[in-house]
């Protein structure tokens, strides 16, 4: 007989859809769970149901309001914890905060690595996250991190119109790697789109570096909240030719800029994640779900098996 402790999943409000269609993948119910606020703002979170000796996996992504869903995830964890869960793993498909994991400027935190420390005060034991915006976040837990990749899901969805004159560019410098990767998968061309900063909110594209006359293009990063940088890429590089412009995005924050710029018809597809709630209402916006993803990556976790099948894409 096993003594494998049974499963749990449990949801906060920030992505409650992709919670049920991961309990839908995996054949079982969601855990019942109140989680809720008081009139001041306060997050309640009441476990509904024993979870004693139980694995409980818990999920919430930390996108907008990002403090509020923080906490209740802390709140959720803490609860877990003070209930006797067997094992308490964060589920995080958007990992908030994700871009402030350096001391790029005198006299700021490293927000990053703050969320990391907090997320292991309040009682997890291990993480399953997917693209971080920097590797080095994994480094910042004194815990076990399981870091997926949305590339099998994007790669799958991309492959189906396979297109001699694609190229594929990153956005900036350090979204290279990532880009290389997809060119090596889809057996396409590289390019980079250089680019300025000007504000939080406003990227200035400068040159192209690549041949993107009469090709395909496609943009590939891990995160868009503004899609300041993306549609500015995306003129530069139909300024140099380029046939058509897609955009691939693991999370994708649809702000009310983003809506206005996406609107504009630089970038003829966005290609997104699940990661995140999205409402892509007139937006040429595609959705791919990653819930057989993370559901697979929670299973082989309660069964303590390896989770590294499950990215293994060539270019990884």
């Amino acid at each position: 007989m096993s003594n494998r402790p049974g499963l749990k999943i449990f949801s906060g409000n920030s992505n409650r859809p992709l919670a049920e269609e991961i309990c839908r993948h995996i054949g079982m119910p969601l855990g019942e769970a109140t989680v809720t606020s008081f009139p001041d703002g306060e997050s309640f979170v009441k476990i509904n149901e024993n979870i004693r000796g139980y694995d409980v996996f818990l999920l919430q992504s930390t996108c907008p309001p990002s403090n509020h869903h923080l906490m209740e995830l802390l709140i959720m964890i803490d609860a877990c914890r003070r209930a006797s869960a067997h094992r308490i793993t964060a589920v995080i498909p958007f990992y908030g905060y994700a871009r402030q994991d350096r001391k790029d400027q005198p006299r700021v935190p490293i927000t990053a690595k703050l969320v990391a420390n907090l997320l292991t005060a309040a009682g997890a034991n291990r993480v399953l996250t997917m693209d971080l915006h920097s590797q080095q976040i994994q480094g910042f837990f004194d815990i076990p991190v399981d870091h997926l990749y949305a590339s099998p899901t994007l790669f799958k969805y991309l492959a189906q119109t396979p297109n001699n004159n694609l190229v594929v560019c990153s956005p900036d410098v350090g979204g290279m790697k990532m880009a290389a990767a997809y060119s090596d998968m889809l057996g396409a061309g590289l390019g980079l789109v250089a680019k300025k900063r000007t504000s939080a909110t406003h990227v200035e594209a400068i040159n192209v570096v690549g041949d993107v006359k009469g090709c395909d293009v496609l943009l590939v990063d891990d995160i868009t909240e503004t899609a300041g940088t993306l549609t500015a890429a995306a003129r530069l590089l139909r300024e140099h030719g380029a046939r058509s412009v897609r955009a691939a995005v693991s999370h994708c924050i649809l702000s009310n800029m983003a809506r206005e710029r996406l609107s504009e018809g630089s970038i003829d597809e966005l290609i997104i994640t699940n990661s995140i709630p999205n409402d892509p209402k007139g937006l040429p916006i595609t959705i791919l779900s990653v819930a057989s993803l993370l559901g697979e990556a929670i299973l082989r976790i309660n069964n303590n098996e390896s989770v590294t099948g499950l990215f293994k894409v060539k270019g990884f």
